[in-house]
């Protein structure tokens, strides 16, 4: 899901100085590589935004959600029962409403359209223009020809610059052509018949060279545990850029290494204009990968792909530097479709195996999704995501003009409402795999929950990398589960996938398992993870103390393809006793892990 390639552009995105004009939010320092200027617009022409506006007290409900999310707490496990309910704490203020759409109107703004903490708006280009000191052209890609209206810089006044987090499109030059995120696969040599056999007789001898649920059942200690179908336990994943899970691989999948599952289907929900395509010729590995093993393992627990379209915006950098090839998925669209669900529908996990050098995605727009994550936090669902495939980082230099060498941590993974799961391989014991993306976050401080760990890992590791990396960034992976050698059907043939893109549906899976516990025992869902895992579920996760992830050498992880980042000699991070930054914490011991649950 994190491959890479290309050079750096020159476009890089800043913050401006206050200026007479107003205070300017953002501005790239060039057109970015990829693109060129075609032509001024019409000033007729229609543009289309969004503001977020601040929110009246987003540090109170962030403490809140804590709260509920601490085991220690009172109000732990008090989640919010409706999106409503959680939407009052998070309105902007009187004041914050009236002073952008005064602005608004001031600058000739008609079409204003509020949706509780955002407004949409749509205008002529001069309007815009003159509303936000900016110049919107025509730009076209390069490859494709695709035809963008963009400004290179926008400016909010003064007056109002408290009021917004960020307004978008503007200065977000969006890619064409995917660069498709998808898992590191291989064709499989396997007899699947044999296979099948030894999945049935339980027989796990296998699974050093070949994972299936089989595997994961008999590794993290799930037995012969019967979750309840109408337990109130359901379990989703997020699929991007044009996957779609199939169901005649679906069907293959039960009926030869799943077959306690047979019959088992799953639903769709689409959002920004996904789809549910059968048929398309595109990737779908990804989306069957994530399918075949969350079914495989909580069967019969009800399974719900998203299906969301679009893209999300790019900074370029060393791994994705053209636009042509800009993979970002459409997250802030995801999830506030997503928090609109009733409680009744809405899934308690989520999984999502896609993710990005977080220096590439800009920051107010990373930290409006990150809030987002936070809020379905609020409401008992518990948020994972893969942590990346590139172990230490590649391409591993920094994209704000002053080319450091530095490595990169992987966003949403490094989110802090997130549970980011590593990868790990071989099963007497387990070791970190290479790939395994792991380190501290350049936009969000540690959060108190990990600081005792995260420190620990610290003191031991000394001087190690001093300076290419942020020591009080909030620390990532969380957990890991399996990552190497899951036997996966796509597109009626059986293949074999790589990546922590595996390793995150895998544990995703054991945590609805939980979830199907705690309902049926009369308490709530788990909801935001980090803090339990962190103050309690650690003594239900199998430390990870072999192994160690590597990165930083110049080249490509997958493919080996020159990335024109610098080398860092020897750049390494080690499995050790306690958290360390390729396996967290470590991977699931469900027996424990459910006991732990219950007790709280």
């Amino acid at each position: 899901m994190f491959f890479s390639r290309g050079a750096l552009s020159l476009a890089v995105l800043s913050l401006l100085s206050s200026s007479a004009a107003g205070e300017a939010f953002e501005k790239l320092s060039a057109v970015p590589k990829g693109w060129h200027y075609s032509s001024t617009p019409e000033g007729s022409t229609s543009v289309c935004l969004k503001i977020a506006l601040a929110q009246k007290d987003a540090a109170g409900f962030e403490k809140r959600v804590y709260e509920m999310s601490d085991p220690d707490h009172p109000n732990y496990g008090q989640h919010f029962t409706t999106h409503e309910e959680m939407k009052r704490m998070l309105l902007p203020r009187d004041d914050t409403v009236d002073a952008v759409r005064q602005w608004l109107e001031n600058g000739g703004v008609t079409d204003v359209r509020q949706d509780s903490d955002w407004i949409n708006f749509c205008t002529t280009v001069d309007t815009a223009n003159k509303l936000l000191n900016a110049q919107f052209k025509w730009y076209v890609s390069d490859v494709k020809h695709i035809r963008r209206l963009r400004t290179l810089q926008y400016d909010v006044p003064g007056s109002v610059a408290s009021h917004v987090n960020t307004i978008q499109p503007t200065t977000r030059f969006g890619k064409i052509t995917p660069k498709k995120a998808v898992t590191h696969s291989k064709p499989s040599q396997l007899d699947v018949t044999a296979l099948a056999a030894a999945v049935v007789a339980k027989n796990i001898s296998h699974c050093d060279s070949i994972i299936t649920p089989t595997c994961l059942k008999e590794l993290y200690n799930i037995g012969d545990y019967q979750a309840d179908a109408n337990s109130g336990s359901k379990i989703a994943f997020a699929s991007y850029l044009e996957e779609y899970a199939r169901y005649a691989d679906l069907e293959n999948f039960e009926n030869y290494l799943a077959p306690w599952a047979k019959g088992q289907n799953f639903s769709v929900i689409t959002y920004n204009g996904g789809l549910n395509d059968q048929n398309s010729s595109s990737d779908s590995g990804e989306a069957n990968l994530d399918l075949q093993y969350i079914l495989g393992v909580s069967a019969p627990l009800p399974v719900t792909e998203f299906s969301t379209g679009g893209r999300g915006p790019l900074v370029p950098d060393l791994t994705q530097p053209d636009p042509n090839a800009n993979s970002n998925e459409p997250y802030l669209e995801f999830f506030q479709n997503v928090l609109k669900l009733d409680q009744e529908q809405l899934p308690q996990v989520i999984s999502t195996s896609y993710g990005e050098n977080e220096q590439e995605i800009p920051e107010k727009y990373a930290r409006t999704v990150c809030n987002l994550i936070a809020q379905l936090g609020s409401r008992g669902v518990s948020v994972l995501f893969s942590s990346g495939d590139s172990g230490v980082g590649e391409g591993c230099m920094t994209n704000d003009g002053t080319n450091r060498t530095h490595f990169p941590p992987q966003f949403p993974a490094a989110c802090p409402w997130v549970t980011s799961v590593g990868a790990t391989y071989k099963t007497t014991p387990e070791r970190a795999t290479y790939f395994s993306s792991g380190g501290f976050s350049d936009y969000w401080a540690r959060p108190e929950w990990q600081e005792e760990a995260v420190s620990s890992y610290l003191e031991t590791i000394g001087d190690a990398f001093k300076g290419l990396y942020n020591a009080s960034g909030r620390a990532f992976p969380d957990v890991a589960a399996q990552g190497m050698n899951f036997a996966v059907y796509d597109k009626g043939t059986l293949g074999e996938f790589d990546g922590t893109s595996a390793s995150a549906p895998a544990f995703s899976a054991i945590i609805a398992l939980l979830n199907d516990a705690r309902l049926r025992a009369g308490k709530p869902t788990l909801g935001f993870l980090n803090p339990w895992l962190y103050k309690t579920g650690r003594q239900g996760l199998q430390d990870i103390t072999l192994g160690a992830s590597t990165g930083c050498t110049g080249r490509a992880r997958f493919g080996g393809a020159p990335d024109g980042g610098p080398v860092v000699p020897f750049a390494s991070w080690n499995a050790t006793q306690g958290w360390d930054p390729v396996t967290g914490l470590g991977t699931p011991d469900f027996a424990e892990l459910k006991k732990l649950a219950l007790a709280n």
